[in-house]
């Protein structure tokens, strides 16, 4: 098995486990326990687990949130099936709320022609649909320069009045232990009561957010389904078991 084969599973048994026995990833990989010691201590330097007395135990390093020009280059394709995927459960005369993230600014072409009302926080995205001449309440309050959202206390308070049919959000998280989460508390406040004011609530993810935690916790797993693609089985078959998982298919 190579390196890189046993590293990842290594870290996928830790995401299933949190403690993994010494022998148990011997075991697994077929490797010898020297081999196994080597791979542990590299892992551990990447902040990916710690070492503890015959075995390892999962570690984790906290996301920074990345400028929205960065995130919206990374991942396309992935985000355009994820987006294309969750506009499908979007019915006539629904109220919507989208956040500020880059998947649901990629939901908006697919909006176009349905007979809704979109509330968001982002800046952009009001720009887009108002664009698509599709009726929007842009949420008003300070705006984060680095992903052009809005938030603050106004904005909480704006929205504390609104009830949604659909909530779509962005996530820069998704973890089997610590839930979805995100790098700032006042955007983790807006996500939060989003989800708080939906009947139905939707997590929008490409593949890279999966295992990752950031600062800021939003909602438990089982609060909100999850839209994403090619989550290899055992990454898929363990999400299911906590929320309500689709498929976005290529």
């Amino acid at each position: 098995m190579f390196t890189e084969e046993r590293y990842q599973l290594i870290k996928d048994l830790l995401q299933e486990q949190n403690i993994v026995k010494m022998q148990d990833i011997v075991q697994v990989t077929g490797s010898s326990e020297s081999t196994i010691r080597r791979d542990l201590s590299a892992l551990e330097e990447e902040g990916v687990l710690i070492r503890v007395h015959g075995g390892a135990k999962r570690g984790y390093k906290l996301q920074p949130e990345p400028e929205m020009e960065i995130k919206s280059s990374l991942n396309m394709d992935e985000k355009r099936l994820i987006a294309k995927r969750a506009a499908d459960f979007i019915e006539n005369d629904d109220v919507l709320f989208l956040d500020a993230g880059s998947t649901t600014y990629e939901m908006i072409p697919f909006l176009q022609g349905k007979k809704i009302t979109v509330v968001t926080n982002g800046v952009p995205h009001a720009s887009l649909l108002a664009d698509l001449r599709i009726p929007t309440i842009l949420l008003g309050g300070k705006i984060k320069l680095e992903t052009k959202a809005i938030i603050g206390s106004t904005c909480l308070s704006q929205l504390e009045g609104y009830r949604f049919n659909k909530v779509f959000l962005g996530m820069n998280g998704i973890d089997s232990e610590f839930g979805f989460t995100t790098p700032d508390i006042e955007e983790a406040a807006i996500k939060a009561k989003a989800v708080e004011h939906g009947a139905r609530k939707y997590i929008l993810a490409d593949s890279s957010k999966f295992g990752v935690v950031s600062f800021a916790k939003v909602a438990d797993l089982a609060d909100c389904d999850v839209i994403s693609v090619g989550l290899d089985e055992r990454k898929r078959k363990r999400l299911e078991q906590e929320t309500t998982y689709w498929e976005a298919k290529v």
